[in-house]
């Protein structure tokens, strides 16, 4: 309920943010429920405090079908996140929180992976129109854990996991998976891979198939994921790349 247009909300906010900055030693700004206010007064903090990295929680809802599921075309969705961040500043550290890419990825994996191919042939979320500024995640406090918003299909996260740790975007790896659901060693071994091989928030992603029950693609010629239960892929797999990880219905080469 703070008046984000007073001009000494303003002024002591912005003193806040760089007394964490600079005598705490934080180097990073989230911005909770960021559609509360503008993305100007937003700009503010940003341009006033010089953080390192900025992320906003945009969460809107995703255009719905009849059937209760999202719309192949979630245009108009992702299009609101990448409004916010061009008004906050492109070119600076502002980014969001990829929900449209959430929101997909929560249904593609219930035995719909043909919804990761959008009909440019890219990825359907943010990541597939401005990865750099996309912070893409499975999961975090409100929509999973004991809030339980918006959760992710609980026996296939790890579905989930293997798609933004090997994509393009900035990953985000939720506390919970990590340190309670027993799926640590599993998440640090794509982390590896995606460290190891480079893959960045502006990486080239190829998608090589996305049908029912596989999705396949390639990431900067490097590296290689597969989702679903189809087993039969061997003959779209490029000649010399070997099996690094792999869980249900996942594997990465």
């Amino acid at each position: 309920d703070i008046d984000h247009l007073n001009p000494r909300v303003q002024k002591e906010l912005v003193e806040w943010l760089n007394w964490l900055r600079t005598d705490v030693g934080f180097d990073g700004w989230r911005f909770d429920f960021a559609k509360g206010y503008s993305a100007d007064v937003a700009k503010i903090y940003v341009d006033r405090s010089e953080p390192s990295f900025a992320v906003a929680e945009i969460w809107t809802s995703l255009a719905y079908g009849g059937d209760g599921k999202p719309n192949l075309n979630q245009d108009p969705h992702r299009q609101e996140l990448v409004n916010w961040v061009n008004k906050v500043g492109g070119s600076g550290p502002a980014t969001t929180f990829d929900f449209t890419t959430k929101g997909i990825l929560n249904v593609a994996v219930e035995g719909e992976l043909w919804r990761l191919r959008g009909t440019d042939g890219k990825a359907p979320g943010m990541i597939g129109w401005w990865p750099a500024k996309a912070v893409t995640f499975v999961d975090n406090h409100d929509t999973g854990s004991t809030q339980h918003m918006w959760p992710f299909p609980s026996d296939r996260v790890m579905r989930g996991y293997a798609y933004i740790l090997t994509h393009p975007g900035t990953p985000c790896i939720f506390y919970d998976h990590f340190f309670d659901w027993g799926l640590k060693e599993e998440i640090d071994r794509l982390v590896s891979i995606r460290t190891r091989q480079g893959i960045h928030s502006e990486s080239k992603l190829q998608i090589m198939e996305a049908d029912a029950d596989l999705y396949l693609a390639e990431i900067d010629g490097k590296v290689i994921v597969k989702l679903g239960p189809r087993y039969d892929v061997g003959h779209l797999i490029p000649e010399g790349f070997k099996v690094v990880a792999h869980g249900n219905d996942y594997a990465v080469w």
